[in-house]
């Protein structure tokens, strides 16, 4: 079994054509499963409100379906954040009679520029990505993933005669039954007593699989959004960051120091300060210093997008990568 995750940049609710409604927060999940084949579609339900929100289904996407309805200021932080988490794999479906040409020189030069313009057929569309969870799994078959599995966790809670309940996605590598995980950025283990896959029970997870998992050795209170399971000795966690950062192109002004960002990686959108900048030519092109309010976890290389809620429309700063 191999699973494909969409996030679904549209109206409220769109996705319900698509698939059927399961767990529902600031991000909802929508599930399809045809035999071996599952595909995750992830809408952002407080977004534009909640900017974290389209952050979060972005970060856990695969693909991307984008809607547009109108050419407006959420279509133009859409594409600033789907070009900062560098997701190049997607489809534009447009309605209200914007045309191709329309679209064309606003996503000139981003990720977008390759997405595929389709109609709006649901069927089809599923099909299509059942199709794509399919080469997927046959591609896993034939390379077995290798490496330890990483998990960011997004929801957890208790379930009676079973107790602690994560429910995440491998975001790289593979996890096992019975595996012991660091729950990281904390000092404690915990133990996976089983894993379910789209309510199928299974004895091992890969990269892009959507789990749920039981747990052992460790409290629903010693949990949060954003903590990651993970036996991968490459991963770290720090209040302090640094990297080189690109800048999206309408940012106005050079990064000052002392200003309050947020950064998002994988389940994560944390407070941080800039500590330091330090631009050698281009200033869109800073080296940052960031001082977190909590540890951010993370593996050095990883792409962190920047966040400015502090008023103004452009809330979409750009993207870092840690040293």
């Amino acid at each position: 079994m191999s699973n494909l995750t969409v996030a679904v940049l549209a109206p409220p609710d769109y996705a319900k054509d698509l698939g059927k409604k399961g767990t529902a927060s600031d991000i909802t999940f929508y599930n399809l499963k045809k035999g071996d084949a599952t595909v995750t579609f992830v809408e952002p339900t407080r977004y534009p409100e909640k900017l974290s929100s389209l952050f979060y289904a972005v970060s856990l996407a695969d693909r991307v379906i984008l809607v547009v309805n109108e050419i407006n200021a959420s279509f133009g932080e859409c594409v600033l954040m789907l070009q900062c988490a560098d997701k190049s794999s997607g489809y534009l479906i447009l309605k209200n009679y914007i045309s191709p040409d329309q679209i064309s020189p606003l996503i000139k030069g981003t990720v977008l520029e390759h997405y595929e313009v389709i109609e709006e057929d649901m069927v089809g569309l599923r099909e299509k990505l059942l199709g794509i969870a399919v080469k997927r799994a046959a591609h896993q078959k034939a390379h077995e993933t290798a490496g330890k599995g990483i998990v960011p966790v997004d929801a957890h809670f208790n379930v009676k005669g079973v107790g602690v309940v994560v429910l995440g996605s491998v975001a790289q590598g593979m996890i096992r039954k019975h595996e012991t995980l660091k729950v990281l950025p904390t000092e404690k283990t915990a133990q996976i007593r089983s894993i379910q896959k789209h309510d199928d029970d299974a004895e091992t997870a890969v990269s892009g699989d959507r789990v749920g998992l039981a747990l052992k050795n460790i409290e629903a209170e010693d949990l949060d959004r954003g903590f990651v399971l993970t036996s991968d000795p490459a991963v770290k966690f720090a209040t302090m960051v640094s990297g080189k950062a690109q800048l999206v192109k309408y940012w106005p002004a050079p990064l000052k120091e002392g200003m309050v960002l947020y950064a998002g990686h994988w389940m994560q959108f944390i407070p941080t300060r800039l500590e330091k900048s330090v631009v050698e030519g281009d200033w869109r092109m800073p080296t940052l210093t960031l001082t977190m309010e909590k540890d951010l976890v993370y593996i050095p290389g990883a792409r962190v997008v920047l966040h400015y809620l502090e008023g103004g429309k452009l809330r979409v700063v750009g993207s870092m990568t840690l040293t």
